[in-house]
């Protein structure tokens, strides 16, 4: 039996409804995926923009403990040094000292010195 005219236009109202409802839903996944798409993009902004103050803050950090660092060495060497320059003080006041209360004994020093520096350069 063919189709009347009726039934050939409640078909074409179902598939024209059903066709609008399919496009409804399709636009209603775009805006859901393009709304879904904007959050992951927020969150990715977020973390990048975290990660970077993270790693500013761990670079200040970094350089100034660099800093400080270099300030110690810097207080070590100078006390180091100045260490060194008061023990060469004290031993050339000793030095001094020896040769002018015995005077003898610093030339017999001396030439002793002088014998086994000689004797060691020869070998």
């Amino acid at each position: 039996m063919p189709p009347t005219d009726g039934e050939a236009a409640m078909r074409d109202l179902a598939d024209k409804a059903n066709y609008e409802r399919l496009q409804k839903d399709v636009h209603a996944v775009k805006n859901d995926i393009a709304a879904l798409t904007d959050q992951i993009t927020d969150a990715l902004n977020a973390f990048a923009g975290q990660a970077s103050k993270q790693a500013r803050s761990g670079y200040r950090q970094a350089r100034d403990n660099m800093d400080q660092t270099f300030d110690d060495m810097s207080e070590r060497g100078g006390a180091m040094l100045g260490a060194a320059q008061d023990a060469a003080n004290s031993l050339e006041e000793r030095l001094e000292d020896v040769i002018s209360q015995r005077p003898l004994a610093t030339v017999g020093l001396a030439l002793g010195l002088g014998f086994l520096i000689g004797v060691t350069w020869k070998r």
